[in-house]
Order: C-alpha cells, then structure tokens, then sequence
C-alpha cells in the first residue's frame, strides 16, 4: 500500500495498566474499609433467612411425619435430607420473591447523566460470531450515544479471539464500515493467542489500555444497551468511590421461536421480582453475570488477575464461569458489587430451543463445579461464598432431585413389600403401627407446588399492578394468557432439563471437557430426529418411572405424572417449541 493510502488506525495509543496474576490463597493485597450497603440491607437480609428457614424446617418435619415407619429405614432417612436440601433453594427463592415484591411497589429511582471527564470504554468480546447481528448491535447503540451528545464520553473496543482469518477480516472491515458514520470511536484488536477465553481477552485489553480509562462495560455479542442507561451506570460509578462493579439485569429479547419467545416472557415478568429482592438483600456484597456490566478498571486490575487452576480439565484449567470468581474476588478486596434491577435498559438475546441452551449449560455446569476449588479461598466474603455455593447447588440439585424420585419409589415399594418392626429397639410402651399419612403427603406436596409457583405469581402481580407494562404484554390476555403457557410447558419440559442436567454433572465427575463452541443465536429448524436424540435418555427413564410406580400403586403414578409425562413428552414438546413464530 502507497504512502497517499496509509491502512487506518485499529488501535489507539497503550496506555498500559498492571494486572498481576495471582493464586486465588493469596490475600496478601490491601483491602479497602468494607464498603456501604444501602439502607435496609440488613433488615431484607434478616427477613430473607427467617423465612427461608422456617419454611424449611416447616416442610421437613411434615416430610417426616408423611413418611411414617419409612423413615426410620435408611431410604426414609436419606429422602429425608435430600427435600430438605433441595427445599432450601426453593425457600430462598420464595423470600426473595416477597422481598422483590414489596420493593417494586415503591418508585423506581430517576435516571442521571454522568459528569467529568474522560471517555468509558464499551469492550465487545467475540469469537466466531455472526459479525452482522454484533455490528448491527452496535450500530444501535452507538447511533443513541451519537444523538445524545455523548461521543466524547465512550470508545467502543472490539476485542476478536477468532481463529478463522476470513472470519476476522469481515469483524475488520465491519469496524471500519462502522467508523464511516458519526459516531464515537470504534476500535478492532484481534489477539495472536487467545489464552484465558474471554476472561483472558478482557485481562489482555486492560494491560495494554486501562490506563486511558477509569471503567470499562462488557458487552456480549447478543448484548444491547440503551444510552440513558449507560449513561446511568457511569454516573452511578462516578458518584460512589467503593463501586468497584454495577450491573443492570438484561431481559431477553429478539426470539424467534417459541421456548425464545417463553424464555423473554420469564425474563421480563418473573425476573425483575426476583432480581429486585435479590439487591435488597445483597447491598455491596452482590454477584455478578458477566456482561451488560460496568467495572471500575483500577479495582479490576487490581484484584481480578485470575490464575488458573490446578489439576487436569474439566476441574483445572481455565476458569470457566469467571464471573462469580471476579465478583467475590472485587468483594475480598473492598470493592462493592451492586446491582440496579429497577434500571431497565438491557437487553440480550436467549438461547432459541432447549439443545441450544442444553449446550451452554454444559459449560456452565462445569464451571460452576469449578468453583469447589475457589469457595474455600480465603477472606471470601460469607455472601461470596453462598453465591458460588448456590451456583454449584443448582446444577447438584438436578441429580439430586432425580436420586429423590427414585427413592421415593423405594420408600413406596418398602411401605408394601417390607415386613414392618412393630418394636424397634427403643423404649416404647406400644407398637409402632406402618402408617403413611397419604392426606399430609398431598398437602405437602402442593405447598412446595406453591412455593415454586410463587415467585412467577408475583412477578404476574407486579405487572399487573404496575403502570408500565413492558412491551408485548399490554393487554391482559397477553399476561395471564403468557403466564399460563409459559408455566405449563416449562413445568413439562423441567424434567427433561433436570435428567440432562444430571447427565452433565455426571460427565464432569467422569473427567470429560465441555469445551467451548460458539452459541446458537437465531431461530434454526429442529428436525424431531434430533428432538427425540436428545431427550430419548429421558424417556427410558419416564418409562421405567411409570412401570416402577405402577407396580406399588396406580396412585403413586397418578402422583408422579407430571415429571412421568413430561419426560415421554419431552420430544414432542421440544420439537414443538423450536417452530418458529
């Protein structure tokens, strides 16, 4: 290329910034005072432990009391404790709900613009992504910031780990398409070594140019943000000097099928509840998801050089589910991590069947078991450390429900086949008669009904008493009509989920790597061959439920119909929510 036509700048000047990499046991840095939580913080904490631990207690002695002479077997004992571990969560998330409500009822505050100088920097990792939709993206937002006045205050980095070199010409000349209308400065950097994946990428951008930057916001390649709401966070940031991490909580958006378009219903009406009482309670000492997040670049440098772990893959390695490490890893250090659920303004694009979320559930299965190695680090914040525990908890408890199913098809065969003790080895004065109380198994069973319910019923009443209603769902028929269809077919789905998601905890027990593949973001044709592949693990084992359940009793199948059915119908049901519409 001649002198007259010199290649455009990519890249503006480094401006180099320290990120040390150190053992997650060194806690040797220099802590900040504990950082303010706002007020109330400890009262939302009080309630949501009281009620989590009443409802809990509550439903385990009536568990024990259902069982009757079971429990005193091994089986008995052993279910026992399973629903009372896997109720907690459950009584977590209905508190949670009810402290969300309350919150909501109050007004959202107002959104500011940010004062001082000096530009954010809006970083988009991608790897191997349709460069049309993540331009198209970006053009969106750059577009507002530009009709806002707000160019001087935001650069815009695209950040590739691409390995193909068509792939990275077209992210190249997208940028500089891009950079042909107004607009603040767009920036393209494509790493010779994608070490670390996208945590390593955004590690890779702050040593070579966080110095020119007081925060930074991550993007993913489905994110999309609006101005006011960027604008919010940097002035949020900027007024409060132990923010070290504010996030927004993105709502689901652009699907084209019908689990998308279930998907964007829960996320706009469940999640806001859900998320509301989650910041009340956490304060400062929140977590974090990963994107549509804006970070204090020196508190990063600092305290997020995340090493890797110790161990052969899928245990050692590469932090996978980097997030939860960095957010406790900002807490440790003194840095507040907040959440602004009433913000609004973030978007991001969902998974469009269940085999494509099933696919990025894989790899966040094995990164949150990562995290066994990471809860015991220390000077975590307790917070911290139930955040990561309830990470690794909630892809345990898949294969914990299902050993709890079986073993309640155990008690029941016992309840009929085993001759009973009438005196067992303790002081009694008279026989202990093989009773199971049928009438409080029901009632226990529709109350724990009732508390996964009751965090989708109240999001329900929250849009419905709120005078602004997100988009699409205005009228009445769209909210209730939406909250019934999206309860019943996730309600017949979650088994199928539950028995893949054992699948993958077994398989990172047995050693095996997920790996990293880019994501399915657009709404492709599911051929039923491939629906009944991926759920026919399933239905063997809803057929064998039913033959088990019916053996001992037909009412113990009647009562295990809903997960019987949902798994014999996971095939139909999943081919029929990837149609498009």
């Amino acid at each position: 290329m001649d002198g007259l036509n010199p290649p455009p700048r990519l890249l503006p000047p480094e401006a180099p910034l320290d990120m040390p990499v150190r053992p997650l046991s060194d806690d040797s840095a220099d802590r900040r005072p504990a950082p303010g939580s706002p007020s109330g913080t400890w009262r939302g904490r009080a309630f949501v432990i009281v009620v989590t631990a009443g409802v809990t207690a509550f439903a385990t002695a009536e568990m024990w009391d259902v069982l009757g002479l079971a429990r005193w077997t091994v089986s008995g004992v052993v279910m026992t404790l399973l629903f009372a571990i896997l109720l907690l969560p459950i009584a977590l998330s209905f508190a949670t709900a009810l402290l969300g409500f309350a919150a909501l009822l109050r007004r959202p505050p107002a959104l500011s613009r940010p004062v001082g100088s000096g530009p954010t920097a809006l970083l988009m990792p991608v790897c191997n992504e349709e460069v049309s939709e993540v331009m198209a993206s970006l053009a969106a937002m750059r577009g507002e910031l530009h009709a806002r006045g707000a160019d001087p205050a935001f650069d815009i980095f695209v950040l590739s780990d691409s390995r193909d070199p068509a792939q990275v010409a077209a992210e190249r000349d997208a940028v500089l398409a891009l950079r042909g209308s107004p607009g603040c400065r767009v920036f393209f950097r494509r790493r010779d070594d994608n070490t670390g994946r996208k945590a390593g990428n955004i590690a890779e951008w702050v040593r070579r140019f966080g110095a020119a930057y007081e925060a930074f916001l991550i993007l993913d390649a489905d994110s999309l943000m609006t101005a006011a709401t960027l604008e919010h966070l940097v002035a949020a940031l900027r007024a409060d000097p132990d923010a070290g991490l504010l996030q927004t909580v993105p709502v689901l958006q652009g699907g084209q099928t019908v689990f998308a378009r279930l998907q964007e219903f829960a996320s706009r009406v469940y999640g806001p509840v859900l998320a509301t009482g989650a910041a009340a309670w956490h304060g400062a000492d929140g977590n974090y998801w990963g994107h549509n997040a804006l970070i204090r670049t020196r508190a990063f440098a600092e305290t997020c050089g995340l090493p890797a772990l110790p161990g052969r893959k899928p245990f050692g390695g590469d932090i996978m589910s980097h997030d939860f490490v960095e957010a406790a890893l900002l807490r440790r250090a003194g840095w507040g991590v907040y959440m602004l659920p009433r913000l609004g303004g973030s978007f991001e694009g969902g998974p469009p069947t269940l085999p494509d979320l099933d696919a990025r559930d894989r790899r966040w299965c094995q990164g949150n078991l990562q995290h066994a190695a990471v809860i015991a680090a220390p000077g975590l914040h307790p917070l911290s450390r139930l955040h990561l525990a309830i990470g690794i908890g909630s892809y345990l408890s898949a294969a914990l429900w299902l050993v709890f199913l079986v073993l309640g098809i155990v008690v029941a065969l016992q309840s009929r086949f085993l001759r009973p003790e009438y005196f067992p080895q303790t002081h009694v004065l008279f026989p202990q008669w093989p009773v199971v109380d049928a009438q409080r198994a029901v009632w226990v069973f529709a109350a724990t009904l009732a508390l996964l319910l009751a965090p989708k019923l109240l999001g329900v009443l929250s849009v419905a008493v709120s005078v602004r209603r997100p988009r699409g769902l205005r009228g009445w028929g769209g909210l209730f009509g939406g909250a019934v269809a999206e309860i019943t077919i996730s309600a017949l789905i979650s088994p199928a989920t539950m028995v893949r998601q054992a699948g993958h905890v077994l398989a990172v027990l047995a050693g095996r790597d997920s790996g990293w593949k880019a994501q399915c973001r657009d709404g492709t044709t599911l051929p039923f061959s491939e629906s009944w592949r991926f759920a026919r693990g399933g239905v063997v084992i809803g057929l064998l439920m039913l033959a088990a359940a019916w053996l001992v009793d037909p009412w113990l199948a009647a009562w295990m119909s809903p997960v019987i059915l949902g798994l014999l119908a996971s095939p139909a049901l999943i081919w029929a929510t990837a149609r498009r519409i």
